[in-house]
């Protein structure tokens, strides 16, 4: 059937990618090849040099390539399927899912450092000190110039339809995940860093598996607030500051009373709402419609309106 003028205007899409989401996928693959390239670096290094702390600071930081990759991954699925009708609110909540699975892999990177940090308290091991502090500080670098590319994030708006700039500032979990994956790597080489110096002019060994131990602590509380977060988007939690906004629109005038309210994310910027009304005889959906104009940040209304 071939829609009218008037029918079509009602016609809508799903795209409720983020405004920088082009953007943000190509400094996360940027991040994945400079990660991946400091990978082999350090594994190679550790051969070499026959330092395990090297060889395990490379395989570590391979399980952080691997949570990148899928960051990249994500951003480029999103894309490609973001008008496929088979997403019934299209992939907007797709990097909300890898950032899920990257904080699962950081939580599990903090307990084996754990693990192996208590191992080397009580049984400790010999240590290239000269080589390795070298390789920390490369890794270090490579870890600050990564976070600055994936730092650009200013959180424009964009909700796939024709709405202005939003109140509130709403994060890409999965730019967030790669971001938390890269800081994580610079405070195991902080940390290592000053292990390897006080091991080595001070002698205290025992300080490079203290470290390993405060710093899975941290990375284990990044991990567990990004699951938080992510798992919330996930599970189609409430956001109650769009919530709350349609209730003081609504129910500022005697005429309108909400019975029944769902407000979700189903984007970085981006929210979905059905709303449930009852009415006095003369306001329609249009007038809800209206009333509503002011909540940015709704990119999907869903309107049931029930006359008294």
């Amino acid at each position: 059937m071939t829609l009218t003028p008037q029918a079509a205007r009602f016609s809508h899409d799903h795209v409720f990618l983020g405004a920088s989401h082009d953007d943000n996928a190509r400094r996360t693959l940027w991040v994945v090849v400079l990660t991946f390239v400091m990978m082999i670096g350090e594994i190679a290094a550790g051969y070499i040099t026959g330092s395990m702390a090297l060889l395990a600071d490379g395989f570590h930081m391979a399980t952080h390539a691997v949570a990148l990759g899928i960051a990249a991954a994500a951003y480029g699925f999103a894309r490609r399927h973001a008008n496929n009708a088979r997403y019934s609110f299209g992939t907007g909540k797709v990097g909300d899912l890898a950032g899920f699975a990257s904080a699962m892999v950081l939580g599990l990177v903090s307990i084996g450092i754990a693990g192996e940090s208590i191992l080397r308290l009580f049984q400790p091991t010999t240590v290239a000190f000269t080589e390795a502090t070298v390789i920390a500080v490369v890794g270090l670098v490579v870890n600050i110039v990564s976070a600055f590319l994936l730092a650009g994030d200013h959180g424009h708006h964009d909700h796939g339809h024709s709405h202005d700039h939003g109140h509130h500032h709403h994060h890409d979990s999965n730019l967030r995940s790669a971001y938390v994956h890269v800081l994580a790597d610079a405070l195991t080489s902080i940390l290592a860093i000053a292990a390897l110096l006080a091991g080595r002019y001070l002698g205290w060994v025992w300080l490079d598996p203290v470290m390993g131990i405060v710093g899975a602590i941290v990375i284990a509380k990044w991990a567990l607030g990004l699951m938080r977060d992510s798992a919330a988007v996930l599970l189609d939690a409430t956001d109650e500051h769009v919530a709350e906004e349609i209730r003081e629109l609504l129910e500022s005038s005697d005429d309108v009373r909400i019975s029944d309210l769902h407000v979700w994310q189903v984007g970085p910027q981006a929210r979905a709402a059905i709303v449930s009304v009852v009415a006095a005889a003369n306001i329609s959906a249009d007038t809800i419609r209206e009333r509503l104009a002011p909540v940015h940040e709704l990119s999907h209304l869903t309107v049931e309106l029930r006359s008294v």
